[in-house]
């Protein structure tokens, strides 16, 4: 018999109970970065373009699935993603088709490591998920999104990169056995990013004070030190590799300069065609702030007049996280207003993540002030909506009959109000940016290589040299042509436009495309030529002849 004063054994649940419930918390914790993903996804689609496009967009949609080298920074890390992704998204349609799509892809991975992001910064569900929806569907990233593109790349790895420095900070200061893997991974997120795009080397400093503010031993545990830049610079390597292999031993079909030498590789690597296109970063920045604040309007609408609030919000509840992202603004806004060889816009994503995310740390301190509650019921209030925090400070899912509270209600309410100016914008934004109609380079390229002549050499240049690199090397259409860029005559050494004519003309046919009038007028100077019937701009025009002497 047992005795009623004994104490009774306290029921354990089973082990496949535990399982299940164990599913359900992944579950629930994945469905919130999942669900913006697929919404993302859903609202992008249609827009996407169908086909091979011009200039950099072409390239790319030959480059990736040949495993070939890009212009510089030569994008390794982009290449060997989408030479993956052309493989696992064959099903899909043509490979330009499917580089378009891998934007798409990169945006929704971007706008799902968002709603992570701010799940550690704020606790808050629904204002995470407005934070990720609101960063994929901000005009900038929305447009490029529709067709092929590294920087959507460098937009997700950047939000990888700080939600895993965030999870760092939570495991280091829960002292978890396993947390310094963690800035491990970060190591090698920040590898990858400099391997797709070099605006990832302007945060290097950020991270560094960031790092250094959460672990100021850091610099004497030199064990962590050096397995973060043995991560880092091993993450590096590997895919820089990628240009000197492919442009050497394993000659890809397209390959940019020459890699595969040492002063061609650093060429490439460290854009150095590009050198001098910065210009005088501290100067005349009353007109460059006018600038940001016209761009920023334009992508937040109403709630850039709140970014500067969200920052100081940011200070005041995550002051090492406003340390990583205020610095890396800094650096890049500053570099993006002083560089003129690009579309800048484009370089505009890091700053469009990092502001939103202040955004929503204002949002969470709202809900704060507004349910009346101090800063420590706020959290107990924001565990409670999502579970409790796990070891490490992981986000865990809500618990099972936890009271929906005011606190969240508010938080729901103010996540809606975030995504007003996207809402009430969609129609205008996805109309900026759909490509869905455009198959100009299809219908360019359909006419132009039914009417050059077998054998030809086509004098190009870069907006239409990739449209027909696609046509040849990913198409496999017409390979008797010779496609010489501005870019193959520095390889080649055959000297300006006009010479490359000189040198093919009488034995070859030959066709030139040029930029603008006053290229095209170079050559009218010194040849004959003759507009191809039936192309569409940009013109072809087949070299007739030297013209005589009396011109």
């Amino acid at each position: 018999m047992v005795s009623p004063d004994m104490p009774r054994p306290v029921p354990t649940p089973a082990v496949g109970q535990g399982r299940l419930a164990g599913w359900g918390r992944i579950m629930a914790s994945a469905f919130p970065p999942l669900a913006v993903a697929v919404v993302t996804i859903l609202v992008i689609r249609p827009g996407l373009m169908p086909d091979v496009g011009f200039w950099d967009t072409a390239e790319f949609q030959t480059v990736l699935p040949i495993l070939g080298t890009a212009h510089p920074t030569g994008y390794p890390t982009y290449v060997l993603v989408g030479f993956v992704a052309n493989f696992l998204l064959a099903p899909l349609g043509e490979p330009a088709f499917r580089m378009n799509v891998l934007s798409l892809l990169t945006v929704a991975l971007a706008a799902a490591a968002t709603v992570r992001l701010v799940q550690r910064l704020t606790g808050r569900v629904a204002v995470a998920m407005a934070t990720g929806l609101g960063v994929a569907l901000t005009p900038y990233t929305w447009k490029l999104a529709t067709h092929a593109d590294p920087h959507t790349l460098h937009l997700a790895l950047v939000a990888i990169l700080f939600a895993t420095l965030l999870r760092w900070e939570a495991g280091h200061r829960a002292a978890t056995p396993a947390g310094d893997r963690w800035l491990v991974a970060a190591a090698v997120v920040f590898g990858l990013s400099v391997g797709n795009h070099s605006l990832t080397l302007l945060l290097a400093l950020p991270i560094a004070l960031y790092v250094l503010a959460v672990e100021p031993r850091i610099l004497v545990r030199p064990r962590l030190l050096f397995t973060c830049g043995a991560a880092l610079v091993g993450t590096v390597v590997a895919v820089y590799l990628e240009l000197p292999l492919r442009a050497g031993p394993f000659r890809a079909p397209l390959v940019y300069a020459s890699p595969d030498t040492w002063d061609g590789f650093w060429y490439v690597a460290l854009a150095e065609q590009f050198r001098g296109s910065l210009h005088d970063p501290l100067g005349n920045l009353g007109a460059k702030l006018g600038d940001l604040v016209v761009l920023a309007q334009a992508q937040f609408g109403y709630l850039a007049l709140l970014i500067p609030a969200g920052f100081v919000a940011t200070v005041w509840r995550h002051w090492r996280y406003a340390l990583l992202t205020g610095t890396a603004m800094l650096a890049t806004v500053l570099f993006n207003a002083s560089y003129t060889n690009a579309d800048i816009s484009r370089y505009y994503l890091g700053p469009i993540l990092w502001a939103w995310t202040w955004l929503a740390v204002l949002a969470a301190l709202l809900v704060e002030v507004l349910a009346g509650r101090s800063r420590n019921d706020a959290r107990t209030d924001a565990a409670a909506s999502s579970g409790g925090p796990d070891r490490g400070g992981e986000p865990s899912p809500r618990a099972a009959g936890a009271p929906v509270t005011p606190a969240a209600i508010i938080a729901a309410a103010l996540a809606v109000a975030l995504l007003v100016p996207t809402l009430t914008d969609v129609p205008a934004r996805a109309k900026a940016a759909d490509l869905s109609g455009d198959r100009a380079a299809r219908t360019w390229l359909e006419a132009a290589l039914t009417k050059v002549e077998p054998d030809a050499v086509i004098v190009s240049w870069w907006s239409t040299s990739t449209t027909l690199w696609y046509a040849q090397y990913v198409d496999h259409l017409r390979p008797d042509l010779l496609i010489v860029d501005d870019r193959t005559r520095l390889d080649r050494h055959y000297g300006e436009a006009t010479d490359v004519i000189a040198l093919f003309l009488g034995r070859r046919p030959v066709y030139v495309i040029r930029a603008n009038d006053y290229d095209l007028g170079l050559v009218k100077a010194l040849y004959d030529i003759q507009p191809l019937a039936a192309v569409p701009a940009p013109k072809i025009y087949r070299v007739i002849g030297r013209r005589s002497a009396g011109g």
